[in-house]
């Protein structure tokens, strides 16, 4: 029985130090896959955060263009004046336009979203509208 169990010992360490090293060679395999992953979530979230800066300048260009007395070019700035406020880090090559009708006004901004990957930098555009304000006799 002891020789069996000095065989079976023999076996295992063999085998042990066959496996030596392989820890190294699957870290080297997964750590850059690893970091793939994560830098892809860091750049979903620059991409939300630049979406959501330019829905909201949107939403607040189109309120200020459809405010009683009001003009397109007061909807604009307000929209740009948001994105250089909150948003300038977040969005680059900010495009701001708009029209405003008898009913509604519209504010479309655009632009790119920041990026850590060097060269790439995925395009923004967002849209909202407003029903112009008019006061009505009762």
């Amino acid at each position: 029985m002891t020789r069996l169990r000095q065989a079976t010992r023999r076996r295992r360490r063999r085998r042990l130090r066959d496996e030596r090293g392989s820890a190294s060679v699957e870290l080297v395999v997964l750590l850059p896959a690893l970091f793939a992953i994560v830098l892809l979530g860091v750049q979903g979230a620059f991409y939300y955060h630049a979406h959501t800066v330019a829905i909201a300048a949107a939403q607040e260009g189109a309120r200020a263009a459809a405010a009683r007395n009001s003009t397109v070019s007061a909807g604009v700035a307000a929209a740009t004046d948001f994105v250089t406020d909150v948003g300038r880090h977040a969005i680059t090559d900010v495009s701001v336009g708009g029209q405003r009708g008898d009913t509604v006004a519209r504010i479309a901004v655009t632009g790119r979203a920041a990026s850590i990957l060097p060269g790439w930098a995925p395009p923004i555009s967002a849209q909202a509208e407003a029903p112009v304000e008019k006061v009505t006799a009762p």
